[in-house]
Protein backbone atom coordinates (compact mmCIF):
# COMPACT_ATOMS: atom_id res chain seq x y z
CA UNK A 1 0.00 0.00 0.00
CA UNK A 2 1.33 3.49 -0.87
CA UNK A 3 2.38 5.87 1.87
CA UNK A 4 0.60 9.21 2.06
CA UNK A 5 2.40 11.76 -0.10
CA UNK A 6 3.28 13.88 2.95
CA UNK A 7 5.47 11.05 4.28
CA UNK A 8 7.39 10.39 1.06
CA UNK A 9 10.93 11.69 0.86
CA UNK A 10 11.49 14.46 -1.63
CA UNK A 11 13.51 13.34 -4.65
CA UNK A 12 17.16 14.37 -4.69
CA UNK A 13 17.78 17.45 -6.84
CA UNK A 14 19.44 16.95 -10.22
CA UNK A 15 20.92 20.46 -10.21
CA UNK A 16 21.92 22.97 -7.56
CA UNK A 17 22.90 26.62 -7.66
CA UNK A 18 26.55 27.59 -7.30
CA UNK A 19 26.47 28.42 -3.55
CA UNK A 20 24.87 25.04 -2.80
CA UNK A 21 27.46 23.26 -4.98
CA UNK A 22 30.19 24.99 -2.95
CA UNK A 23 28.53 23.92 0.29
CA UNK A 24 28.15 20.31 -0.88
CA UNK A 25 31.84 20.13 -1.79
CA UNK A 26 32.98 22.06 1.27
CA UNK A 27 34.82 24.70 -0.76
CA UNK A 28 34.41 28.42 -1.37
CA UNK A 29 32.20 29.98 -4.03
CA UNK A 30 35.26 31.51 -5.67
CA UNK A 31 36.87 28.05 -5.95
CA UNK A 32 33.68 26.70 -7.56
CA UNK A 33 33.85 29.51 -10.14
CA UNK A 34 37.51 28.63 -10.81
CA UNK A 35 36.51 25.01 -11.41
CA UNK A 36 33.69 26.14 -13.71
CA UNK A 37 36.03 28.42 -15.68
CA UNK A 38 38.61 25.63 -16.06
CA UNK A 39 35.92 23.22 -17.29
CA UNK A 40 36.25 20.88 -14.31
CA UNK A 41 32.63 21.48 -13.34
CA UNK A 42 29.90 21.83 -15.95
CA UNK A 43 27.02 24.25 -15.65
CA UNK A 44 23.65 24.75 -17.29
CA UNK A 45 22.07 28.15 -17.78
CA UNK A 46 18.33 28.40 -17.26
CA UNK A 47 17.41 32.00 -17.86
CA UNK A 48 19.70 33.96 -15.56
CA UNK A 49 20.26 31.06 -13.17
CA UNK A 50 23.50 29.11 -13.31
CA UNK A 51 22.83 25.51 -12.31
CA UNK A 52 25.38 22.83 -11.51
CA UNK A 53 24.34 19.24 -12.26
CA UNK A 54 24.81 17.13 -9.15
CA UNK A 55 26.04 14.30 -11.38
CA UNK A 56 28.89 16.61 -12.44
CA UNK A 57 29.90 17.10 -8.81
CA UNK A 58 29.97 13.32 -8.33
CA UNK A 59 32.01 12.95 -11.54
CA UNK A 60 34.54 15.54 -10.31
CA UNK A 61 35.01 13.72 -7.01
CA UNK A 62 35.30 10.35 -8.77
CA UNK A 63 37.92 11.75 -11.17
CA UNK A 64 39.92 13.32 -8.34
CA UNK A 65 39.84 10.03 -6.43
CA UNK A 66 41.12 8.11 -9.46
CA UNK A 67 43.92 10.67 -9.98
CA UNK A 68 44.96 10.50 -6.33
CA UNK A 69 44.65 6.76 -5.76
CA UNK A 70 45.27 5.38 -9.23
Amino acid sequence: MDEPSAKRAAPAPITVRVPEAARLLGISRSRIYELITSGDIETVKLGRATLVPVSGLHALIDRLRREQWG
